[in-house]
């Protein structure tokens, strides 16, 4: 089955919808505990009416952090992905942000096809640092072992073949 063959509808979350964000996190094997939705943005896409994917941005000045995307196993691979990417990155835009970055370990390949290329740490750390995933790196220890990525919004974001 492909998104073709589904109705789907990407939809920005509402502060009723967070519960709905935790649990796709948390059914995906992702870590919650920094997830919130002050100063944030979350999309979640709707397959047939029900949840299968998330995606969030956490703003500062000029710049936004990817965070939170998750995607259930059985709705993988059929562009559901890309297309909260996509929205992320248009209001990531549309609000003015010069860069958007992300940390991902095991993912780089996939958001190297959006354009995004690796950084250090340090640099999101000093464009973000009331991000709540920065602080929570930061008071956790882990962020200096993660694998950061920027991408330069007003350089002409794009897709390379995906």
């Amino acid at each position: 089955m492909t998104l073709t063959d589904m109705h789907v509808k990407l939809r920005q979350a509402q502060p009723e919808d967070f519960p709905t964000i935790l649990d796709l996190l948390g059914r995906c094997g992702l870590h919650t505990s920094s997830v919130t939705p002050q100063g944030s943005t979350y999309w979640i896409a709707d397959l047939n009416g029900e949840p299968g994917g998330c995606i969030g941005l956490e703003h500062g000045e000029g710049v936004s952090l990817i965070r939170s995307t998750a995607v259930l196993p059985g709705a993988r691979a059929q562009g559901l992905g890309r297309a909260l990417v996509r929205s992320a990155l248009t209001q990531a835009t549309l609000r003015g942000d010069r860069r958007v970055y992300l940390f991902s370990e095991e993912a780089g390949d996939y958001w190297r096809r959006f354009g995004f290329r690796p950084v250090t740490a340090d640099e999101i750390s000093a464009a973000l640092p009331g991000a709540p995933q920065v602080q929570s790196g930061l008071t956790r220890g882990w962020i200096h072992d993660e694998q950061a990525w920027r991408l330069d919004v007003q350089a002409g974001a794009g897709e390379e073949g995906a």
